[in-house]
């Protein structure tokens, strides 16, 4: 046995946050920044795991015993190591000849982006070890993480996405996005990183949303698509933060944190954390340092477009 590498796309859900969970059509771009796996064959029956950070530190470690078709944990257990373990047993669950050889193998998983980003720590693993393990991804990410699956759709594809849920099923359609005014595109780091699967629960705790709301942010999602001029992509996504502010009870991020910039400001994905998308005439860049957020990075430097 050869020495086996895969490698998936980070994600950014530019519209449908929250929503998409419920069948409302989203645009979703996968990123320039990904995470790869290299699974190599060792003699000893271990499964042994190295995560490292874009600096190539190693951020976590651990090994996990294989024995009689099991998967066993070796060292003491922490939470990360209990994640990992719920996703290699899901996945052998899903095919049962996953780690069957009677090597060991040493497992090596590389970031290429800062793990805080929350630009999808969890789906390019998952959706790595899925390929590893010949598999479904949307399956294990369903037994394992949960959520909609738009993450494992921008990790398997190279340029932007449209992502529905039609009766449960996940409905995946390559788009044009690439704008003209993308020069004025700007995702900003809050600083902090979302818990998504929280965000999931807390909007999945509230009423169900109405199907208007549905239909409003699907042709939302449509018009954006479309859209050619920096001033109807403003308006859009003005009008897309007043429909979610109203669904999840929380007051649009430029209202909190940034009412006196000159353009406008859309929350992406679990709201509260993790990238907004600053769209602005001027150089935004000077504004947000001024406010302490210095990751600041262009459309161009962060949207995967083949």
């Amino acid at each position: 046995m050869n020495k086996e590498t895969y490698y998936s796309n980070g994600k950014l859900l530019i519209t449908g946050e929250y929503v998409v969970l419920d069948g409302a059509l989203s645009l979703a771009l996968p990123t320039k920044f990904g995470q790869s796996l290299i699974a190599e064959p060792i003699e000893e029956q271990i499964l042994r795991w190295e995560s490292y950070d874009e600096q190539h530190n190693i951020w976590f470690e651990t090994t996990f015993l294989l024995e009689d078709g099991n998967i066993l944990q070796k060292s003491f257990p922490n939470d990360i190591s209990k994640r990992l373990l719920n996703i290699l047993v899901t996945a052998k669950q899903l095919n049962s000849n996953f780690l069957n050889s009677n090597s060991g193998f040493k497992v090596s998983s590389y970031l290429d982006f800062k793990n805080q980003w929350g630009l999808g720590t969890s789906s390019t693993l998952i959706n790595n070890i899925a390929n590893w393990a010949e598999i479904d991804a949307y399956k294990l990410l369903e037994q394992t993480f949960g959520g909609s699956g738009y993450d494992i759709a921008c990790a398997q594809n190279n340029h932007p996405i449209t992502y529905q849920l039609l009766q449960g099923k996940p409905s995946v359609n390559s788009v044009e996005f690439n704008p003209e005014f993308k020069d004025h595109l700007f995702f900003v780091y809050l600083n902090k990183k979302q818990n998504s699967r929280e965000g999931i629960s807390q909007y999945r705790s509230q009423k169900k949303v109405d199907l208007n709301t549905i239909e409003e942010i699907s042709t939302i999602t449509s018009e954006i698509i479309s859209c050619n001029t920096l001033a109807d992509f403003n308006k859009l996504i003005m009008a897309h933060e007043t429909i979610i502010s109203k669904v999840i009870k929380q007051k649009p991020i430029k209202e909190c944190l940034f009412n006196d910039f000159n353009g406008s400001i859309k929350s992406l994905g679990a709201w509260g954390g993790d990238f907004i998308l600053a769209a602005s005439r001027q150089n935004p860049k000077p504004y947000f340092k001024n406010k302490g957020f210095e990751t600041i990075i262009s459309f161009e430097d962060m949207i995967l477009q083949e």
